[in-house]
């Protein structure tokens, strides 16, 4: 789940980018800052969600 969760950060990361009109670095570091915060994100949901089912 955080994986997928990484990669729709991604995706959004480099379209906020682009409508910012940013370079190709840009556009790799929002990549990769939203996709990482994503998948924190998704991470947490995830072990919480493996924790209070029993």
């Amino acid at each position: 789940m955080y994986l997928v969760c990484g990669f729709i950060g991604a995706l959004i990361g480099a379209r906020a980018a682009k409508k910012k009109n940013g370079r190709a670095a840009d556009i790799a570091q929002y990549s990769a800052a939203y996709g990482i915060l994503f998948a924190l994100i998704g991470l947490v949901l995830t072990i919480i969600a493996d924790r209070t089912v029993i």
